[in-house]
């Protein structure tokens, strides 16, 4: 991308707006090579490339990876993303800090800096990249449902979201001394878990993890009799209800944009954590057999959420990843049939058999396969509790 004005295969009235009113990136010194992406597009930046201007005020997923030169030999690095919210017509600077490889925004932050690069944006012009409106469409289809204010809460506090998590020792023993003294064992492992024991543990460095919604690893309220207990493994509202009530009492189909930004980190960002939490929370809402009946909208949302997401992945990518242990299918097939039972909304029901449909079309997925009903449920009891 080497920037430029051309706007070809845009509806021209679309081009004249998204030139009145959109925002503007200015990303001075990003390396030639660099791999720069802007919600669903990315390219390799060209020598001429100064930022991207035409885009639509909103939300946008901002991502770029260094490229080493090519006398070393062209390797991508990891890639470093975050959200913007971007305002019409606002111009965003940042400067390319090559010992950090990273974007550095606090030149948006000078009104002098600002003021300097608005007066000569028309001199920038041809070196700005248009918006891709091509993929406005689909960026739009897969964040519908989440916020700016969502975005914010879930992003790490650093502001950056990257593909591989930056990990400390959870003890740092800085000083020599310090490291003689913990006791060694130099004998060969016997086992895998007894090499990963003996490494040492290690923590996210503070302010660069997601901030996720916590998934309730127990799905039963305290002092629950076993049969509660039973009933909660099998039926997780009370897990869901729980999450809901922590994090979203408010506005509780907030909790589709968390599954929208968990899909775009791992989409677009490459984030893996954001594909584990992803299909925690698919699975959460797809076994909540109460909540099915007593939130229509929320589960309607579901429904056209999950059917622009699972347009995006090319069908094979669910054989070898998401169907470890038939996850999605076995997912979805629960959620097929608690939302064929008693207490329902018709339109719920309706909207589900069309998309069970699609899917059993798109994908030759057979959801009315018969499940092992003889198998057992693992539950886990509380403290104290016995079963004869």
């Amino acid at each position: 991308m080497a920037g430029g004005s051309s706007t070809v295969g845009m509806d021209p009235d679309v081009a004249l707006r998204l030139f009145e009113e959109g925002a503007t990136l200015v990303l001075l010194g990003v390396p030639q090579g660099t791999e720069l992406g802007i919600d669903c597009k990315s390219w390799q930046v060209g020598p001429r490339f100064r930022g991207v201007k035409m885009i639509p005020p909103g939300l946008h997923f901002l991502n770029y990876s260094s490229v080493n030169s090519p006398s070393c030999g062209r390797e991508i690095g990891p890639k470093t993303g975050l959200f913007l919210s971007l305002k019409p017509r606002e111009i965003l600077v940042a400067n390319w800090d090559p010992k950090e490889e990273d974007l550095d925004f606090s030149a948006s932050k000078n009104e002098e800096e600002l003021s300097r690069i608005r007066a000569t944006l028309q001199e920038l012009d041809p070196y700005l990249g248009p918006y891709p409106y091509e993929v406005m469409r689909k960026w739009v289809s897969l964040t519908d449902r989440l916020s700016e204010e969502v975005a914010n809460n879930l992003q790490p506090l650093s502001g950056r979201i990257c593909a591989y998590s930056e990990v400390i020792p959870e003890i740092e023993f800085r000083h020599t001394k310090d490291r003689a003294e913990q006791p060694r064992n130099d004998t060969a492992c016997q086992s895998m878990r007894e090499g990963l024991n003996r490494l040492p543990r290690m923590k996210h460095r503070e302010g660069t993890e997601l901030r996720f919604s916590v998934v309730p690893k127990k799905t039963y309220p305290p002092g629950a009799t076993p049969a509660e207990i039973t009933r909660c493994s099998l039926d997780l509202s009370y897990a869901l209800e729980t999450l809901l009530e922590k994090n979203y009492q408010v506005q509780p189909l907030n909790v589709l944009g968390e599954l929208q930004f968990a899909f775009v980190c791992f989409l677009i960002g490459n984030v893996y954590e954001g594909f584990e939490h992803w299909k925690r929370l698919l699975a959460l809402l797809c076994r909540s057999e109460d909540s099915i009946r007593m939130r229509k909208d929320l589960y309607l949302g579901l429904i056209a959420v999950l059917y622009h997401q699972l347009g995006e992945i090319p069908p094979d990518f669910f054989v070898d990843i998401v169907s470890q242990n038939n996850f999605l299918t076995s997912t979805l097939q629960d959620f097929f049939q608690f939302v064929n039972g008693p207490g329902v909304d018709g339109t719920l029901r309706k909207r589900a058999e069309k998309f069970k449909a699609h899917l059993t079309k798109k994908f030759c997925w057979d959801f009315d396969a018969d499940t092992d009903d003889c198998a057992p449920v693992v539950v886990e009891l509380p403290d104290g509790v016995t079963v004869d």
